[in-house]
């Protein structure tokens, strides 16, 4: 689920990723064209409900690609994204739309 809280000035957007845990993860990583697909850069917070979670600054007027990376093996979409797009890999990737 994404949830957006745009700047007054109207330049940055803060992005809030919750990923639901129903798999039991352990870890979770945000990951998309704002941190170069770093497995490492935004690991997501755990939170009391075992959902996953992390806000993050983007820039407005840009669209943006992501997914999950669960537990440094297995990754998801965010199926409350705001679409889809095709990649390289034959599978889809979420889009965020600030």
């Amino acid at each position: 689920m994404l949830t957006k809280t745009y700047s007054g000035a109207g330049r940055t957007c803060r992005v809030t990723f919750e990923l639901p845990n129903q798999g039991g993860a352990t870890s979770a990583m945000l990951c998309g064209d704002f941190n170069n697909w770093n497995p490492s850069a935004y690991p997501m917070e755990r939170r009391p409900d075992s959902t996953f979670a992390l806000t993050i600054p983007l820039q407005v007027g840009r669209t943006y690609r992501f997914k999950y990376l669960i537990d440094g093996h297995r990754w998801e979409n965010d199926w409350a994204a705001d679409g889809y797009e095709a990649n390289e890999y034959g599978s889809d990737d979420s889009l965020v739309v600030v």
